[in-house]
């Protein structure tokens, strides 16, 4: 019997799940509190005994925190919020324009992970983008390894590691970059999140930001110096997740109703995934060729029932719904209207490839809100979420509800690309509940 250990480490919580790889059979899940000092240590105690290799995704510490820089600020926040939607981001802070002092101490008292710098169509002027790398590029460092930048008429006030993606003008994206690099700034090259007037296009800029995630924050020491957790972690929580729902799609598809959404509560955010089904129209409309994906996802950054819980507070009031106090499931019903509301209006952006997500057979409930509720409170909720007049409702109508309680939807994603026959045993479990 090969088993392995799945492990998703959590902002608040560390899950595990022991696997055998043979038949997809779970054979036992544990957690344990996340360890935020070193995350490992949190993972050694859910696996405690189990005596299996380790495969592990994570959105611990809160996910990252994204700083846009760019040209005009509504398209800079919005290519900025595009973009952070995969990586779990969350938007702290956008600066619009040529880069100041004073906007460089703005930038560094949002304390981002990483900065998105953007500016321009391709082709087009590339006046800004060059100065605002220029001007993060020539903030002379403070002495010392790993010191933080002096700006002009302060003080040092934006840390020399702060990496930093590059999704602006291709024009000029090579010459930005050797520029920022010269500096000693941590750089990732990705297509321009604005190639043309109106036109947005993320995909690349969410895969550098991925990309960093790993490298800077899970392999660098902000979560553990321990290089186990490098080893470990092969994805971030929601690309996991996503997998893993693909999967649970695929099962799901013979059904009556098909077509799968899942909302996941969490401690630091609120995720959102859908696996819509497949309409005769637009199937014939090959939906490859008109850029709406098959599956897709968004994460809020914003809305936590922990770590993210007064910003939580705060959407819920902009959504004009009542302020939730501090009991878990009120707070993770007010996350789960603001996040389905949410992506609904991203559904929206697709036109009709969009509209199918509402038609979803199969709702499965995921985080600590649900799998700890008793399934007569969990119910409560789901009936008043579906009673939501402001879009959230509709998602619920007429679907089948089942609560991931054993947390194997992120076990199928980390088990889908090199043991499928595991992942859809896992899943399979989850359906038979």
């Amino acid at each position: 019997m090969t088993l392995l250990a799945c492990v998703d480490v959590g902002s608040t919580w560390t899950k595990a799940a022991l696997v055998e790889l043979d038949t997809g059979r779970l054979v036992e899940t544990r957690q344990a509190p996340t360890t935020p000092a070193d995350v490992v240590a949190g993972v050694l105690a859910a696996t405690e005994g189990w005596g299996a290799p380790v495969r592990a995704c994570s959105s611990a510490g809160g996910g990252l925190r994204l700083a846009v820089v760019g040209y005009e600020e509504l398209i800079s926040a919005e290519a900025g919020h595009r973009a952070a939607l995969s990586a779990g981001a969350r938007v702290v802070h956008v600066a619009a324009g040529r880069l100041d002092a004073a906007a460089l101490r703005q930038l560094a008292a949002a304390a981002p992970d990483v900065v998105l710098l953007v500016g321009g169509t391709d082709g087009g002027d590339a006046t800004v983008l060059r100065h605002n790398a220029a001007t993060l590029a020539q903030a002379a460092p403070l002495q010392g390894p790993g010191a933080s930048l002096r700006v002009p008429g302060g003080s040092g006030v934006l840390p020399r590691s702060v990496p930093v993606v590059v999704a602006g003008n291709v024009d000029v994206r090579a010459e930005v970059c050797a520029v920022l690099t010269a500096a000693g700034t941590p750089v990732t090259a990705a297509d321009n999140v604005l190639p043309d007037i109106g036109q947005l296009a993320p995909e690349s800029a969410r895969a550098a930001i991925r990309d960093v995630f790993l490298t800077h924050v899970i392999g660098g020491e902000r979560l553990s110096a321990d290089p186990r957790l490098r080893r470990w972690v092969r994805a971030v929580t929601p690309d996991a997740v996503l997998d893993g729902v693909a999967v649970l799609a695929e099962l799901w598809a013979g059904t009556d109703a098909p077509g799968v959404l899942v909302l996941d509560v969490g401690g630091a955010t609120t995720d959102v995934y859908c696996v819509p089904a497949v309409d005769a129209e637009q199937a014939s409309l090959h939906r490859a060729a008109v850029g709406v994906p098959a599956r897709r996802r968004t994460v809020e950054g914003d809305l936590g029932v922990h770590a993210s819980a007064d910003a939580l507070r705060e959407a819920a009031a902009d959504e004009g719904l009542s302020t939730p106090g501090g009991d878990p499931l009120e707070l993770g019903e007010a996350a789960a209207v603001v996040a389905l509301r949410r992506h609904l209006r991203a559904e929206a952006a697709y036109g009709p490839g969009g509209a199918s997500a509402r038609g979803a057979g199969l709702v499965v409930l995921s985080g600590g809100v649900f799998r700890h509720a008793a399934p007569a409170a969990t119910a409560a909720v789901v009936q008043r979420v579906a009673a939501d007049r402001g879009g959230a409702g509709s998602v619920l109508a007429g679907a089948r509800v089942v609560v991931d309680d054993r947390y194997v939807l992120a076990a199928a994603g980390l088990l889908a690309g090199d043991a499928p026959a595991a992942a859809a045993g896992l899943l399979t479990g989850l359906l038979a509940d």
